[in-house]
């Protein structure tokens, strides 16, 4: 038989081991969450990068496209200031015969039947 100074030294032994496993236990835990927050920090720096380096882009779009948008602007106006040049010529050029025309059909009235009133009298 093991003699009790033995079991009282592989007690300890045991007692020993399972401290020692607890500290690695519990290193590997706090390693753990030390690298989950490093992970999220360095996630959040590239996060922050890629919005600023998107930012700049739009910038950048927007400002090359800001030329385009005055031209288009300009273009716009000068088609708009053709278009009713045409239609002021067109009635200058047609109004006295427009006028000519409703004033004949409201003063010179031709009395006749109606159309139902003919088809009532057949």
């Amino acid at each position: 038989m093991v003699s009790v100074s033995a079991r009282q030294s592989q007690i300890q032994t045991l007692l020993e081991a399972e401290k020692e496993a607890s500290k690695t236990v519990l290193q590997a835990r706090q390693y753990r969450q030390q690298k989950l927050k490093d992970a999220r920090t360095q996630a959040a720096k590239e996060i922050e990068d890629y919005k600023r380096q998107k930012e700049e882009e739009f910038r950048a779009f927007e400002a090359s496209h800001a030329g385009s948008t005055q031209t288009a602007q300009a273009a716009v106006d000068q088609e708009t200031q053709i278009k009713l040049r045409e239609i002021t010529d067109a009635y200058n050029k047609n109004k006295e015969q427009v006028v000519k025309k409703l004033l004949d059909r409201v003063v010179l009235v031709k009395p006749e039947l109606h159309r139902n009133l003919k088809k009532a009298q057949a």
